[in-house]
């Protein structure tokens, strides 16, 4: 026999049943997302500076990264940098033309050059042409599963494949610094010199008399920094993919997105202790 059913006395309000809670747990919030892809960006790039002490090391596959880095960026570096070099020299030129300070343009353009736009111009072609290559890379090999029959095998993907490519970015930053850097100098002083009048003695010397050496160490301390960023975020994002082949172009574009906003950021960072630390020369 079946128990009775219980009966609600006439007048007495029907109660609502609370309704029960769903087990497992709970989804993590959307505005934590950020702050945790963040963590885990800098634990990737602490795992990287980790591994690149630890043996053996993978000198083809480093071989192969820096030939493949440079190449695609050597020759769109030096044609960037051209019109880039004759576009400060032009601007600041006309500027100390207006103030009457003409014998200082060529010290001014060049540590415009040096300090801000050699960095900057290495690290967004790192970052658009081979870093975009690398998270694309990584991010295939992902969705394909090869990563985990690494790890599988006590292979880590970290030491076989990240490191390698981050230290080419790096290698290949400093490097190109140095002839953007040498480039955009002469495009400035050609230009400065053929088109707005400019003496080649005047724009030697105001270059000697204003710039200094840690200059020049600044602009590849920050090519330096820049690869390593531009690296480590390409990394990151391929390594992470989401929603299969989709995803793997989804990581591809927030790779350089979001390497083009920490290198803008950083750069100001970096320029303004620079600045407090280092008196200019002749202060």
């Amino acid at each position: 026999m079946t128990a009775p059913l219980p009966v609600r006395p006439p007048g007495e309000p029907a109660r609502e049943e609370a309704p029960q809670e769903k087990a497992g747990p709970r989804p993590p919030s959307r505005l934590l997302a950020p702050l945790r892809q963040t963590g885990q960006l800098f634990a990737l790039a602490l795992a990287v500076v980790r591994a690149v002490f630890r043996r053996p090391f993978q000198v083809r596959e480093f071989i192969e990264q820096f030939w493949f880095v440079a190449s695609v960026t050597i020759l769109p570096a030096a044609l960037v940098s051209i019109p880039f070099g004759a576009v400060i020299a032009l601007q600041v030129g006309s500027l100390t033309q207006q103030l009457g300070a003409q014998s200082f343009t060529g010290g001014a353009s060049v540590l415009a050059v040096i300090q801000q736009a050699s960095p900057l111009i290495v690290a967004l072609l790192i970052a658009g042409a081979a870093g975009s290559a690398i998270c694309a890379d990584l991010g295939s090999r992902k969705i394909r599963e090869e990563l985990d029959a690494m790890e599988v095998m006590g292979v880590s993907p970290v030491q076989r494949l990240v490191v390698p490519r981050v230290l080419a970015t790096m290698s290949v930053a400093v490097l190109l610094n140095g002839l953007v850097s040498v480039v955009g100098t002469l495009g400035g002083y050609f230009f400065n010199v053929i088109m707005q009048g400019g003496t080649p003695g005047a724009y030697l010397a105001s270059f000697s008399a204003l710039a200094q050496l840690p200059d020049l160490y600044v602009g590849e301390l920050k090519a330096l920094i820049f690869g390593f960023i531009a690296g480590i975020v390409a990394a990151y994002r391929g390594l992470n993919p989401r929603g299969g082949p989709k995803g793997v172009g989804d990581a591809v574009n927030q790779s350089v997105v979001i390497t083009f906003m920490l290198l803008f950021a950083v750069n100001m960072i970096l320029t303004a202790i620079y600045l407090q630390i280092v008196p200019p020369k002749g202060g």
